[in-house]
């Protein structure tokens, strides 16, 4: 079925371009068509206000620039991210971590795969000391050649998830449940820690402002492109509630 907005089909050429864009998506090719239609939805609404729209790009951006301004980030809220996040703040701050992955392929029993990895956490957890032994013997991981050690870790080094359970951990400390990421189910301990140091307000201060005047930015986008979408006549495609702003925030990103 074709996907139409405002009276205009989508076309193949187009989504073929926009297609590879979001590669890593769940679902490329749904979210590559709500990318198109939003992108379309923004084409309109810019028209109607009497934009150029032979600059596409151009058009969106000052449509978006009018319609949907954000404040710029004040020292007051700049000063409360940074005492409410330390630790993105920190410089040296490292972690020598080991883990034994499980990984979660397409056609694996995810049920089953947990029952396994959670009887090998805790034969772990009662003899931490077979961990290297374990991890040559059950991860999925290369790391598994070097009893799963995957050497000194930094800020950012890892996936988000994998890296909050590893910083949160003592030196000698192995997670007492299953970590899931992206990658799969992962055992963890810290082997050592070697702590950082908090850099000051000053040295920061333009960069949280950046960052969180950028964060305010994207919101009031995707609020203001929820409501076109809310208000085109669209077919061919349900958008769920939060669609919209999750591709608009990859889109933005």
């Amino acid at each position: 079925m074709p996907v139409i907005v405002n009276g205009v089909e989508l076309n193949d050429a187009d989504l073929e371009r926009e297609l590879p864009l979001h590669a890593e998506a769940g679902n490329p090719m749904r979210e590559a068509v709500t990318a198109l239609v939003l992108r379309r939805v923004l084409l309109d609404e810019a028209g109607r206000q009497g934009l150029d729209v032979s600059d596409e790009e151009s058009a969106i951006g000052a449509l978006l620039a009018s319609q949907a301004p954000a404040p710029e980030a004040d020292d007051a809220a700049c000063r409360r991210f940074y005492q409410m996040h330390p630790e993105r703040f920190m410089v040296g701050e490292l972690v020598e971590a080991d883990h034994i992955l499980f990984q979660v392929t397409p056609d694996v029993n995810l049920d089953m795969l947990k029952a396994h990895a959670n009887v090998v956490l805790a034969e772990l957890l009662a003899d931490p000391s077979r961990f290297a032994e374990v991890a040559r013997e059950q991860s999925n991981c290369p790391s598994a050649a070097v009893g799963g050690n995957l050497g000194q870790l930094g800020r950012g080094d890892t996936v988000p998830e994998f890296e909050r359970a590893v910083f949160a951990l003592p030196s000698g400390g192995l997670l007492p449940q299953l970590l899931q990421t992206r990658h799969g189910l992962h055992i963890v301990r810290v082997v050592r820690r070697v702590e950082g140091r908090l850099l000051p307000y000053e040295h920061v201060a333009k960069q949280i402002a950046t960052a969180l005047t950028s964060m305010s930015r994207d919101t009031a986008w995707r609020q203001y492109t929820k409501l076109l979408v809310g208000r085109a006549k669209i077919s061919g495609i349900d958008l769920d509630d939060g669609e919209p702003e999750r591709v608009f925030a990859g889109s933005a990103a």
